[in-house]
């Protein structure tokens, strides 16, 4: 099977790094998911949503000039499941939702800072 921008393809995660996840394709190529492609909702920690071995499809995104195949997650996932496409949820649900996900983040950046020893306020 040849891998082509836009396949659909099963896969084996191969290795988890703090900026995604290595995955073993069916014709035995590797391929990458980045942290931004696992999933519709922001990822703190890529360990959360998978773990080495566990078998998952993904859809290539884009193959480098020097080979380097990027795979996405997410880009296969319901976007009912987006906050922003979520009918069923009230405006407060929402909201509730974008808020704890945006304190989140911001704690985040906050501890990033402090290991850096920035001046996190």
């Amino acid at each position: 099977m040849s891998i082509e921008v836009g396949t659909i393809v099963d896969g084996k995660v191969t290795g988890i790094t703090n900026f995604g996840a290595f995955v073993e394709l069916e014709n035995g190529e590797t391929g990458l998911v980045h942290i931004s492609e696992v999933a519709n909702t922001y990822v703190k920690d890529i360990s959360n949503f998978l773990k080495e071995d566990d078998e998952v499809k993904v859809k290539v995104i884009n193959i480098d000039d020097d080979g380097k195949i990027g795979l996405s997650i997410k880009q296969l996932e319901d976007p009912g499941d987006r906050i922003d496409h979520a009918p069923e949820m009230s405006f407060e649900e929402k909201m509730d939702r974008f808020l704890k996900q945006s304190s989140e983040r911001q704690q985040d950046l906050k501890n990033r800072e402090a290991k850096k020893g920035g001046n996190s306020k």
